[in-house]
């Protein structure tokens, strides 16, 4: 988990737009998406490929892990009051309760799965952002991403659980030879795929004029390299950084559905 320190005394405004596209190639939008910019909460989910009702999985994913933040909000507004008074050990309970609400989801979305015969197998990717005093907290689980853009900076928040990602990690494959490969869209990871998931948790800090960019593989499956990304969210009105990526992602070969949800922090 990674943890800096915070502002207490900064209040951010937070605005953000999304766009989502079905792609070049497929029939079918399996990614969902949800922002609040009141709340300072947003979700990016992609239904896994190949698998029964991945539009319904993700759809679910991410209204139970709506109903789970909102139904917290209590809780929630009180450990970010006591992070901000300097208890810095919330910032570890803020992870704990964004990360239950991941895994109540997984639990849900497989519960649904496994009464339905039709929906059986279904499951999604699942990653979340969550921006409160001037801490950012992200949740991830599959192959969607999040990135976080300070000026020409650009840090990915999240890490891909995909089979290629799992074998260049531990010394199985080297970049170059990942670059090639075939299987890149093969996950380790899935919300709805068992009972129950781990989840990836990261804590970062936050500050005025930075960007976050919450993508599926359709966009970011297409980047280069990060300079893509600030090049496409560090200036300019979000409607266009959003809709920029979207027409990017379906001029390189627009083969998987596309999202795009862009953030931006202000004082």
């Amino acid at each position: 988990m990674l943890r800096l320190s915070y502002d207490e005394d900064r209040v951010l405004k937070l605005q953000s737009v999304a766009r989502t596209d079905v792609g070049r190639k497929r029939q079918i939008n399996e990614d969902a998406f949800f922002r609040d910019d009141q709340r300072g909460f947003y979700v990016v989910a992609d239904g896994v490929g190949g698998h029964n009702k991945g539009e319904i999985a993700s759809r679910e994913a991410v209204d139970q892990l709506r109903s789970w933040v909102y139904g917290a909000a209590r809780d929630l507004d009180a450990l970010v009051e006591r992070m901000v008074s300097g208890k810095a050990e919330c910032v570890w309970e803020i992870c704990c309760l964004f990360e239950s609400g991941v895994k109540s989801a997984c639990y849900m979305v497989y519960g649904m799965a496994e009464l339905d015969p039709e929906k059986r197998g279904m499951s999604t990717t699942l990653s979340a952002l969550l921006i409160r005093g001037n801490m950012a907290f992200a949740v991830h689980v599959g192959d969607s991403r999040v990135y976080r853009v300070r000026g020409t900076t650009v840090l990915q928040m999240t890490e891909d659980h995909t089979l290629i990602n799992y074998k260049v990690k531990h010394g199985m494959m080297t970049k170059a030879e990942a670059e090639k490969a075939s299987g890149k869209n093969v996950i380790t990871r899935a919300v709805g795929h068992k009972d129950y998931v781990q989840v990836d948790t990261v804590d970062i800090d936050v500050d005025s004029g930075d960007r976050f960019l919450l993508c599926s593989d359709g966009l970011h499956g297409y980047f280069n390299t990060d300079r893509e990304v600030a090049d496409l969210c560090a200036d300019g009105s979000l409607e266009e950084c959003a809709e920029a990526a979207v027409a990017l992602a379906n001029q390189r070969g627009g083969k998987d559905n596309i999202t795009a949800l862009v953030v931006e922090a202000l004082s």
